[in-house]
């Protein structure tokens, strides 16, 4: 299996630094699949779950938000404001979450600023959970 070198951050600091064979995560252009010999690319990340598959074959999943990826000569790179692996992530903490955000979303006169941070905060919640649920 062709690996390449792989680092992600975060502004907490460094969450992997080693070889892969994978990463597929959800950029502002779609979900995208990048593998050793990738073309030249960089975007910026979107909302959504990750996955690394690592040069033994196991993969590892974790919610991904925001931030800029990029693959460079073989190397790539992924700088997110949030990455949190799968068994990092406090389940009940995500439910209580996404209970508060679909109930702000269920109250009336909402201007258009806290309808939209309620759904982001909706939309993480179930990121969270969303990957909590994968085997």
């Amino acid at each position: 299996m062709n690996t390449f070198h792989l680092r992600i951050v975060t502004m907490d600091g460094k969450v992997f630094d080693d070889q892969a064979s994978q990463i597929f995560l959800r950029t502002i252009d779609g979900d995208v699949a990048i593998r050793a010999g990738h073309i030249n690319y960089c975007s910026g990340i979107g909302m959504g779950q990750a996955h690394v598959t690592l040069a033994d074959g196991h993969e590892r999943y974790a919610a991904c938000i925001g931030g800029m990826v990029s693959m460079l000569n073989g190397e790539c790179q992924v700088a997110a404001t949030t990455w949190e692996w799968k068994e990092e992530i406090d389940e009940e903490r995500a439910k209580k979450a996404k209970e508060r955000a679909e109930e702000r979303l269920n109250q009336k006169n909402l201007s258009d600023r806290e309808q939209r941070i309620a759904e982001a905060k909706l939309r993480r919640a179930l990121v969270r959970l969303h990957v909590t649920n994968e085997e």
